[in-house]
């Protein structure tokens, strides 16, 4: 019970000095480290190495590949490449069905992408979609933000999804968890596109009266778009890369065992190697002249975009190897395995962190590090349990986005909507994307599992 309790003030503190004292959540998983360590009665003389061991093993193993995702991410934003992708998008399907559009170019651009900036970036497209076809800006507004946050807490390369995977030692079974998220995060952005369509009928915000930069000035301002084979390379090259050594590496051995197609395979398909061959394909998008010093400065801008993750990353690898080097763990592991709640136990606490701290990554990395330690003895420590894991911890971290998350404010802010208007529509939209998330992930573990 003693180690019980620790958990919970431990956690407790993550939450309120996250939430309430917006103490920076490295700083936070630090600290929590520590404590943990010193109240668990861990030797003096470990505790320092076992932290440091957990902080430069996880970014060890994931730390280049979450840089090389968010730079490929920047390039793409820089060069007008998400813009063709809209573009593209767009030509597809049509003007038919404007809120599903906006829908599935959310659920692509996020992927590189983090879903603040996408929203800015695709904002005036939306906005001009909606008056040409005399949509309701709320609609609009909420469709692609749903769309956004789906592949944002399920799909790697994302940081979030890729953390927890690496917490999880998924990091030589990534594609699993890509072809899985990938679905997991489609019948989310459904549900979300749902709640845009039927419950935001009768919300107005300032949008709708507003007349904005046209999607056209805005295209403009990146002079000639790249083609949309060129804007797509980047982000699906690597994802075929990997789910395709995902594949070589199966029992069954469909491209054969040892020969130099499945060793080619597998060497293409490292998520480090497959990033580095997207983000060979993202710099060909880079035009004009000094193209070295406008690669060198996106280095930059994208290293100072992801810094914080990094350190959020490393400090939750640092918290969980203390937590997995004590009883805490597995003792916690066995008093949950007696409940039966199995795959709902990280939902459930994925979902508290983020309503009470308002960062999904945070919520994915703190989660993934509270659970690993305890997969056994709920019975989802196979590669399967734990990429399902992953996608429960995705689902929760969706649930719920208001006050106190960026994004809440991004979509809010941009959209013109006020407080009230934004809680009953994309709050609200959020919370219906968690619950359809653990619903999905959840007849997946009766199936696959």
């Amino acid at each position: 019970m003693y180690l019980v309790l620790i958990l919970i003030a431990v956690v407790a503190f993550v939450v309120i000095a996250t939430s309430r004292y917006k103490l920076h959540p490295f700083i936070t998983l630090l600290l929590a480290a520590f404590a943990t360590a010193l109240l668990a009665r861990m030797p003096l003389s470990d505790i320092a190495p076992t932290i440091s061991a957990g902080f430069g093993g996880i970014l060890g193993s994931i730390g280049i590949v979450i840089i090389l995702g968010t730079l490929i991410g920047t390039i793409l934003e820089k060069t007008g490449a998400a813009i063709t992708m809209a573009d593209s998008i767009i030509k597809l399907l049509g003007e038919r069905f404007p809120k599903l559009t906006m829908s599935i170019i959310g659920y692509l651009v996020s992927i590189p992408v983090f879903c603040d900036s996408g929203y800015v970036i695709l904002n005036s497209l939306k906005h001009s979609v909606g008056k040409r076809l005399n949509v309701s800006a709320v609609g609009m507004s909420v469709a692609l933000a749903t769309g956004l946050y789906a592949t944002h807490t399920f799909v790697p390369p994302t940081p979030g999804p890729i953390a927890a995977a690496g917490n999880l030692g998924l990091m030589e079974n990534l594609g699993l968890v890509i072809g899985l998220g990938s679905i997991v995060a489609a019948c989310t952005a459904l549900a979300g596109l749902f709640w845009a369509s039927k419950a935001t009928k009768h919300l107005t915000c300032e949008e709708d009266q507003e007349v904005v930069e046209s999607y056209e000035e805005l295209k403009a301002q990146y002079g000639e778009l790249p083609s949309p084979a060129k804007a797509f390379a980047p982000i699906m090259v690597p994802i075929v890369l990997i789910c395709l050594a995902s594949i070589a590496n199966y029992p069954t051995k469909p491209f054969g065992n040892g020969n130099s197609f499945q060793l080619l395979l597998l060497f293409l398909g490292t998520p480090l190697n497959a990033l580095m061959v997207g983000l060979g394909l993202a710099v060909t998008l880079i035009r004009g002249e000094k193209r070295t010093k406008q690669f060198t400065d996106l280095i930059g801008a994208s290293i100072l975009a992801c810094a914080p993750i990094l350190l959020i990353t490393g400090a939750g690898g640092a918290f969980g190897r203390v937590l997995s080097s004590t009883d805490i763990g597995t003792y916690l592991g066995e008093a949950l395995s007696g409940l039966g709640i199995g795959i709902f136990m990280p939902f459930v606490v994925a979902a508290a962190l983020k309503t009470a701290q308002g960062s999904s990554t945070v919520a994915l990395v703190t989660t993934s590090v509270l659970v690993a330690p305890m997969l056994g003895d709920i019975g989802l420590a196979s590669e399967m349990g734990r990429a399902l894991t992953v996608l429960a911890i995705g689902a929760g971290a969706m649930t719920v986005s208001h006050a106190n998350d960026s994004f809440f404010w991004v979509v809010s802010q941009f959209s013109k909507m006020n407080v009230g208007t934004a809680y009953k529509a994309q709050t609200m939209a959020t919370l219906v994307q968690g619950i359809t998330g653990i619903a999905v992930v959840y007849m997946m573990s009766l199936v696959l599992l």
